[in-house]
């Protein structure tokens, strides 16, 4: 099981990296290609449409995306939808309709694929613990997390060098090979084992987002805590760009800013694998979003100064992978099967889906109330979710001393323990 987990994280890294390039080179072709700056943001913006109700379109397709096969299949979607940019170039074509296929296809396999992806480590991370394996589930989660915030770091700069050294419609193209290459290398990702019982039983199963949600009320309180801070993202990119201009440093203080927390976040997140085991759940969870959130409230009252800027945000970044690490450790032991595909899809849909509607808001109520307001707002909003996150876990426990919990499905009978691995 090592082997194929192995792989599964070179292939999240990869495609990662190519997704940060291809952000690069793609505003570049629909500004060239259309004249209008209105078109750089239709494939993000069509993208967003997708992920945000993937818990609803996606319910059917989810608990069929247990093995690499399957994956495979929507990975090559992915890269037929990244294709159709550069296609529609070569032919002089590219308009509004054109970027908008492009993002609803490629934001539909994106949202089908991170879940799907996590849950797969998590269920192989099993197997492999079952056969001797001393990593389990909590540390190849954190260690996906860590190729995810690698790319993070180094992948934008490289596109931008090569936009400059090749031109945007190139890299466009090297993207599409790319995933098209990792799809092909997700067909030697085997599906995990399951007990027969689980085999025979889990597709009689329907788990929804809502069922999860109400019969696991610190997944829910993780993945609210995660999904503000989702929401909250924008405060910090968008908030010192503005900030940066109103100080008369536009460059600097978001570059001191990214850097800060970027490096950070990477130095913390080879950490976490190591330790994430030992460490409670809630309490991480909590620490980690107020923490964020009491470093963007500050940020105001230390600009312009970049080394102010510089060290909360590094703050924030060492605080980040934290909570995302005890979220993603704690579905995958209270769940298994399509309950725990379901908990990684509303995840995905409230953290990755706000951070996609704050920014499409973001720039407005900057602009309205101000930046300086804003990442207070922003930082107060993250703090006051972590506070209520904890009480939402101490009265959910407090009900349920006595009591057994209720089983995620929306057909009476079926007892989602019978489909753990």
């Amino acid at each position: 099981m090592r082997r194929p987990l192995l792989l599964l994280t070179v292939i999240t890294f990869v495609t990662w990296v190519g997704t940060r390039m291809t952000a690069v080179a793609l505003p570049l072709v629909a500004l060239a290609e259309t004249g209008g700056a209105w078109a750089t943001g239709l494939v993000g913006g069509a993208a967003g449409l997708p992920l945000v109700t993937v818990g609803w379109w996606g319910r059917g397709l989810r608990d069929r995306l247990t093995s690499g096969r399957a994956l495979a299949v929507v990975l090559a979607g992915h890269a037929v939808g990244l294709a159709v940019v550069p296609v529609a170039a070569l032919a002089g074509r590219i308009d509004a309709a054109t970027l908008c296929v492009s993002g609803l296809v490629t934001g539909a396999a994106g949202a089908l694929v991170g879940p799907a992806q996590r849950a797969l480590v998590a269920d192989l991370a099993d197997g492999y613990v079952a056969e001797g394996g001393l990593a389990g589930p909590a540390r190849w989660l954190a260690w996906q997390d860590l190729a995810h915030r690698v790319s993070m770091i180094f992948a934008p700069p490289l596109g931008a060098w090569l936009v400059v050294a090749w031109g945007a419609r190139p890299l466009l193209w090297c993207e599409s090979l790319v995933v098209a290459l990792a799809a092909g290398a997700m067909l030697a990702v085997p599906a995990a084992r399951r007990p027969e019982r689980a085999a025979a039983d889990e597709p009689a199963a329907v788990v929804s987002v809502r069922a999860v949600a109400r019969s696991r009320p610190q997944i829910a309180a993780g993945v609210l805590m995660a999904g503000v801070g989702g929401l909250c993202w924008f405060g910090f990119t968008l908030g010192l760009a503005v900030l940066g201009v109103e100080h008369g440093r536009p460059r600097a203080l978001i570059a001191a800013g990214m850097s800060g927390y970027g490096a950070a976040s990477v130095l913390v997140s080879l950490l976490v694998p190591l330790v994430i085991d030992r460490l409670p759940r809630i309490p991480l969870m909590v620490f980690s979003w107020a923490v964020l959130g009491a470093a963007f409230a500050l940020l105001p009252a230390v600009a312009p100064g970049v080394a102010g800027i510089c060290a909360l945000s590094a703050v924030a970044g060492a605080a980040a992978p934290w909570g995302i690490a005890a979220l993603n450790t704690l579905i995958s032991e209270e769940t298994s099967g399509a309950e725990r595909r379901a908990a990684f899809t509303l995840e995905t849909v409230l953290h990755s889906g706000g951070s996609s509607l704050g920014l499409l808001v973001g720039g407005a109520l900057i602009g309205w109330v101000g930046v300086g307001p804003v990442l207070v707002a922003t930082g107060l909003a993250q703090v006051l979710a972590a506070v209520g996150g904890a009480l939402w876990t101490w009265r959910a426990g407090t009900k349920a001393t006595g009591r057994g919990r209720p089983p995620a499905t929306d057909r009476p009978g079926v007892d989602c323990a019978a489909h753990r691995s």
